[in-house]
């Protein structure tokens, strides 16, 4: 399967210096809107043993004061400003996705270490401009893929790398509902769209099923009156890998009768999640089944073959909280930048998503 599993070390995966403090990190937040707020302040309120928020930085000065009033820390209203304070030590960059290599390059080049959030970047130029500056200046850069830490995705990977499913297949990873959007990630411009939005997690889900460099791909993506801009709506993307299964990925605001997030086929079951919230499979063991034997002969009656396979099932029900995976991925950065540990998400892993998401834009332009 693609992608590893942190390693110990000096340096970090794209050869930051660890640090030997057990002093809280030093966080500083460049941009206050739903991720920056909504999402890593709520997150690193929580745990602040291991971590500070020492500095924010808005243009909106409403959004400054609420943050100053929670963390008791200093508030900027440029990036240029919160790169330039000596007390940050990492820069959550939750700004608009067409700033993010921009905001990302400048604070690593200001000695921060870096966690921008998804996509990564708009362009794999972008996400090649900002490994370059991480190699260059030794500082981490790591992206917000919260999900690779969701307990429905490990559990998934969990039973496909056991092998009682068989061989797989056939993967489907459906995000989709019926909704009507009217924001800033409705525009193009802005880097918004749903591939963008939803297939920076389901796509980044899929790359680790399989190794091929450069799968076949499928992709058709459509605007649709359901989002006010000019972004797309609609996604379908169907990978076929040399060396692994075939892979549907679904994203739309056009279905108003959601389908299972999860379904992989393989030769010895099935694995089935409704809504995430649970994972259940089913198999069976060929060793406790009948022998399969091809038989030529006319059937008795005229019938077709059947049998009661020795079905096997099994639920995954964890409990759901929707921080659970950022609080894992904030220890991970946590013990990257103070144990010399390998980034559990590094930004090459990344780039792997980000390069199907540029051809698939490339296949179907909107």
């Amino acid at each position: 399967m693609a992608e590893s599993t942190p390693k110990s070390g000096t340096e970090t995966s794209n050869g930051a210096q660890a640090g030997t403090s057990d002093e809280p990190l030093r966080i500083g937040i460049s941009g206050l809107g739903r991720s920056g707020w909504g999402i890593h302040a709520n997150v690193l309120a929580q745990i602040g043993e291991k971590f500070s928020v020492t500095a924010v930085c808005d243009p909106d000065s409403a959004r400054q004061e609420e943050a100053i009033e929670r963390f008791d820390c200093l508030a900027y209203s440029t990036i240029d400003e919160i790169i330039a304070d000596s007390a940050v030590e990492l820069l959550v960059v939750a700004t608009p996705s067409q700033l993010h290599v921009s905001d990302a390059s400048a604070a690593m080049r200001a000695g921060k270490h870096v966690i921008v959030e998804k996509p990564m970047a708009p362009t794999l130029a972008g996400v090649d401009e900002m490994i370059a500056v991480a190699e260059e200046t030794g500082m981490l850069l790591t992206v917000n893929q919260n999900y690779r830490y969701h307990a429905d995705f490990l559990k998934v990977k969990e039973v496909v790398e056991s092998g009682v499913l068989g061989r797989i297949v056939q993967m489907r990873i459906t995000g989709n509902g019926f909704r009507r959007r009217w924001d800033w990630q409705t525009l193009k411009k802005y880097g918004g769209g749903d591939l963008n939005n939803k297939g920076a997690h389901s796509i980044d889900w899929a790359i680790h099923f399989f190794d091929d460099p450069s799968p076949e791909i499928f992709c058709q993506m459509e605007t649709t009156p359901l989002f006010a801009g000019d972004a797309e709506s609609h996604v379908k993307l169907v990978i076929k890998p040399n060396d692994g299964p075939v892979i549907d990925v679904e994203m739309t605001n056009c279905c108003a009768y959601p389908q299972d997030a999860w379904l992989v086929m393989g030769t010895q079951g099935t694995l089935v999640s409704a809504d995430r919230r649970s994972v259940s499979w089913k198999y069976f063991d060929p060793e406790e089944a009948p022998p399969l034997v091809l038989d030529t002969k006319p059937t008795p009656d005229r019938s077709y073959n059947s049998e009661t396979l020795p079905w096997k099932e099994e639920t995954f029900t964890p409990e759901f909280n929707f921080f659970t995976g950022m609080f894992s991925l904030y220890e991970d950065i946590y013990t990257t930048v103070r144990t010399g540990e390998q980034a559990a998400i590094s930004a090459a892993s990344v780039r792997r998503q980000v390069e199907i998401l540029e051809r698939c834009r490339e296949i179907s332009p909107v």
